[in-house]
C-alpha cells in the first residue's frame, strides 16, 4: 500500500512539472540555435571519450563565447567509484569570463552522489541513472552573457582513464532581461557537541537555547540578489541516536534573527517523525540514500529543491541548520548548495581533499567494542547489562 502511495505522489508532481513545461514548450522562440559540446570522437570512430587525465591535471571541456543557455549536461567517466572516487574530481563552472569560478563541487556531490557512494538518485533538476548511479544528469539553466568555461580537475590520485560527456545549450544573441547566473557550492564540516556530551532529546540534562544560529552547519553564505533554489545534503551519523531534530534557521538581507525558523531536520525536508527507513524520491524532495545500520547510525542522502517555492533576497542569503537539537550532536556533513543570483559571483574555495576525505563507517561491531570498554570500566562481572 505504501509503495501505491509513493507512485501515486510522485505521477502527481511529475504530471504536474510536465505540463508547465509543456505550456512554456508552446513558445516558437526567435534567433536562438541549439548546439552541443560532447565527448564524441572527432575522427568518426567510436572513442567517444576523453582519455588519461592524470591526478593533478585539470581539463578543459567546455569553452564557448558569446550568450547561451546550458539546459542538459551528462556525464559519466570510468574506472568505476572504487577505484576512482567523485568525491575528489571537481568540477568548476565560470561564467561571462570570469577568472573565478560560479560553481565548484565534488562532482558526484553534486548530481547527487555523497561520499563517493553510487547509488540511484531522481529529481526534477538532477539526477544519477543506471548503471548504479553512474549516469550523472543536470537540468538546470545555467545562462551566461559573454562566455562560459566549464573545467574537470582531477583530484583523485589516481587516473581518469575514460570521461564521456554532453553538454547541451542554446546559443542567442543577448540573454533576456533580468536573467539570473546559476551558482552552487560544497561544503563539508566534522561539528561537535557544544559542550562535548551529544545531549540530545535532553538526555544528560536541559540543553542550552540556540535562537541566533551560532555554530550551526553552513549551507550557504550569499551576498548579492537573487533566489536560493535548493540542497543536496548528505549526513554521517556515527549514532544510532536521531540526528534530526536540527532547525534549518535561514537569515535574508542581513537580518540577526532566522526570516525563515524551521521545526527539524526532517520537517525541511518533508518528512516527519524521523528518518525514512527506505529509499524515497520526488521530484522535489526525498531520500535517495538511507543508512543500512540500527537506528540512524550510517549514512543519509536528504535533498530539496525550491523549484515551485524559490527564496528570494536583495542583498544577503545564509542557510544554517542545527546538528542535533540547539547543536548537541558530532556528524560528518556534507552538502551542495543551488541558487541563481543577478551577476556571475565568486564562491567560497571549497575544502581540500584531506577536509573531503568521508569518515568511516561505524558499525555494530564497533558498538560491541566500546561496550566492552564500558565493562572493564565497571569491574566487568559477567552479568553487565547495560543500563
Amino acid at each position: 500500500m505504501k509503495t501505491i502511495s509513493y507512485i501515486i505522489i510522485y505521477f502527481f508532481f511529475a504530471t504536474q512539472l510536465r505540463a508547465q513545461e509543456m505550456t512554456d514548450l508552446t513558445r516558437i522562440r526567435e534567433n536562438v540555435r541549439s548546439k552541443r559540446v560532447s565527448s564524441y570522437d572527432r575522427s568518426g570512430d567510436n572513442h567517444d571519450n576523453l582519455q588519461h587525465i592524470a591526478s593533478g591535471e585539470k581539463r578543459t571541456i567546455f569553452d564557448v563565447k558569446g550568450a547561451g543557455i546550458i539546459q542538459h549536461i551528462w556525464f559519466t567517466m570510468g574506472p568505476e567509484p572504487d577505484k576512482l572516487s567523485r568525491n575528489d574530481v571537481i568540477i568548476s563552472m565560470y561564467w561571462d569570463g570570469n577568472d573565478y569560478p560560479s560553481v565548484q563541487s565534488p562532482i558526484g556531490p553534486f548530481f547527487g552522489q555523497g561520499w563517493n557512494d553510487s547509488y540511484l538518485f531522481t529529481a526534477a533538476p538532477l539526477a544519477a541513472t543506471p548503471m548504479n548511479g553512474m549516469g550523472l544528469v543536470s537540468y538546470f539553466a545555467m545562462p551566461f552573457a559573454n562566455g562560459a568555461r566549464i573545467e574537470i580537475e582531477n583530484q583523485s590520485g589516481s587516473e581518469i582513464s575514460t570521461l564521456y560527456f554532453y553538454i547541451d545549450y542554446v546559443e542567442m544573441d543577448q540573454l533576456p532581461p533580468q536573467t539570473g547566473r546559476f551558482h552552487a557550492w560544497y561544503n563539508k564540516a566534522l561539528t561537535g557537541a557544544e559542550d562535548s556530551v551529544e545531549n540530545e532529546h535532553w538526555m544528560f540534562g536541559p540543553g542550552k537555547p540556540n535562537k541566533t544560529g551560532r555554530n550551526n552547519y553552513l549551507i550557504a553564505d550569499i551576498k548579492g540578489k537573487g533566489h536560493f533554489v535548493g540542497v543536496n545534503y548528505y549526513v554521517h551519523s556515527p549514532t544510532p541516536y536521531w540526528y534530526g531534530e536540527g532547525d534549518d534557521m535561514i537569515f535574508i538581507d542581513g537580518q540577526e534573527r532566522p526570516a525563515l525558523h524551521g521545526t527539524g531536520t526532517e520537517d525541511y525536508f518533508n518528512t516527519s517523525w524521523g528518518a525514512p527507513d527506505k529509499p524515497y524520491s520526488a521530484p522535489y524532495f526525498g531520500y535517495p540514500k538511507v543508512n543500512g545500520e540500527k537506528g540512524f547510525l550510517g549514512r543519509t542522502h536528504i535533498y530539496r529543491f525550491h523549484i515551485q517555492d524559490p527564496i528570494y533576497f536583495d542583498t544577503s542569503f545564509r542557510f544554517t541548520i542545527e546538528h542535533g537539537s540547539m547543536n548537541v550532536m558530532t556528524l560528518d556533513l556534507a552538502s551542495v548548495a543551488y541558487w541563481y543570483q543577478s551577476t556571475a559571483s565568486r564562491i567560497p574555495a571549497i575544502p581540500d581533499a584531506a577536509a573531503r576525505k568521508p569518515h568511516p563507517l561505524i558499525g555494530p561491531a564497533d558498538i560491541h567494542r566500546w561496550r566492552n570498554e564500558w565493562r572493564k570500566s565497571k569491574g566487568n562481572a559477567p552479568t553487565l547489562w547495560g543500563n
